[in-house]
């Protein structure tokens, strides 16, 4: 999802673009294809000793194009990759891995490089794309076929059945379990992977070098290499492209991904304020209720207090190690889930309940549609954060925002348009509550 307007989430956690970690002084494909869609990059040069983050915090995505290394090579810079590109995994950060990248991607999801590898460890595949052999150092061209998993994927689908690609001698890389393999050839059963929704890798460089077209085993004609050309264009370009559609999803959920496990020791003094504020719903025993945006799901006990073990509660969250958080503590009924496109049919919920997001997702008047949406007529929307808009603001440095989502010139007509009566509206030093309920005939 994109953000028409400068959201609040953006100002919290402001995204500081796509990094690509460059082994190599000069630019290719990957970047203009990039800056086309708009995103801002930063590039971090391993060859001249740049520093990588430690996090992928404000990251919209971590690109690793091809260079001269391998995958395991003992770099001084190698370990801080592979921890990047690992915290990048989990928190869903867009992920893209060419060549030596692939297989630094394949490694850091829990792969085997090198003399280890071929042994299908984690039940992963041979990635003989990495393998070069029978080339000796030269570079070797091959013949990769799309598998059937490619048709369906945000990247492969539609794209040539068959190419013609440069790869380098570089050693084996087992891939990990649940890794889904997307190209393949003769020497290459992984000639490209996905892991996971957000990172793929391939095995070949698709912007071949003067070293690969002079290479004695460049049997390619000038028509491989424009069908290359357009893959590599189109390929890049819808990367690119979904990178700008989830920047707002990434870097909420890279925000929250670090600070998941902490999440509910550092504000337990918030629980029973949370536990009043629900009190606040009238929920009935046996009623169906949402807490959306639920993170550890502070509110969720209360909830279920309030419905009793007839009622259904449930908990809706974008960053999955949040709800990794909510089940440790014994939360069920999780949902991964934007809050913006709930998994949930019309009418299906009593009431829902949101600290603390209204004001950070990139449309406010569409999650309070949705919200409308799955709530029957009579339903109860709570609105909630235990620090009023002062004090945020002054605790942030700034203002109170004219356009703030949450002040009830604006947050009164946008609840009206959605289909809520607002009842209640409390902006006090201590608490924010605004109160509404599912008008009836709406919709």
């Amino acid at each position: 999802m994109t953000p028409s307007r400068t959201s609040r989430a953006a100002t919290r956690w402001p995204p500081t673009g796509v990094l690509i970690v460059r082994h190599t002084p000069h630019e290719d494909a990957v970047d203009t294809a990039l800056r086309a869609a708009g995103l801002p990059l930063r590039t971090c040069r391993t060859w001249a000793g740049d520093p990588l983050p430690d996090s992928p915090a404000g990251l919209t995505a971590l690109v690793v194009p091809g260079g001269p290394q391998r995958s395991y090579d003992d770099l001084p810079h190698r370990s801080a990759e592979s921890a990047l590109v690992r915290a990048a995994l989990e928190a869903e950060v867009p992920v893209l891995g060419v060549g030596p990248g692939a297989g630094l991607l394949a490694v850091a999801a829990g792969g085997v490089a090198g003399a280890g590898a071929g042994a299908g460890a984690g039940a992963g595949a041979r990635a003989g794309a990495f393998a070069g052999r029978g080339c000796g150092g030269e570079v070797g061209w091959e013949d990769v076929r799309a598998t059937p998993a490619a048709s369906d994927d945000p990247l492969f689908a539609g794209l040539p059945a068959r190419l013609r690609v440069p790869y380098r001698p570089a050693g084996a890389v087992d891939l990990p379990a649940g890794a889904t393999v997307l190209a393949s050839g003769p020497l290459r059963p992984v000639g490209a992977f996905r892991i996971g929704r957000s990172a793929w890798g391939l095995g070949f460089e698709p912007e071949p070098d003067k070293t690969a077209l002079d290479s004695p085993a460049a049997t390619v004609t000038a028509a491989d290499l424009e069908e290359l050309a357009r893959f590599r264009d189109t390929l890049f370009a819808r990367f690119a492209a979904l990178v700008a559609t989830r920047a707002q999803a990434t870097t909420t959920r890279a925000f929250f991904t670090s600070r998941a496990a902490t999440w509910e020791e550092r504000f337990a003094v918030d629980t029973p304020r949370y536990a009043e504020a629900v009190s606040r719903m009238q929920l009935r025993p046996g009623q169906r209720v949402l807490d959306v945006g639920c993170g550890s799901g502070r509110a969720m006990d209360a909830l279920r207090d309030a419905v009793g073990a007839s009622g259904v509660v449930l908990g809706a969250d974008l960053t999955p190690a949040m709800l990794t958080a909510a089940a440790r503590l014994g939360r069920t009924g999780l949902l991964l889930a934007d809050a913006c496109r709930l998994p949930l049919p019309a009418g299906a919920l009593d009431g829902v309940f949101s600290a603390g997001l209204v004001d950070h997702v990139p449309e406010p008047a569409a999650a309070l549609r949705e919200w409308a949406r799955v709530t029957s007529p009579g339903g109860v929307l709570l609105l909630y954060h235990p620090s009023g808009r002062a004090e945020r603001a002054a605790r942030h440095g700034c203002a109170l925002d004219p356009a703030d989502p949450l002040a009830e010139a604006n947050l009164r007509p946008a609840l009206d348009t959605a289909g809520w009566d607002l009842t209640r509206y409390e902006d006090a030093a201590r608490h924010f509550l605004a109160r509404a309920v599912r008008r009836k005939g709406a919709g």
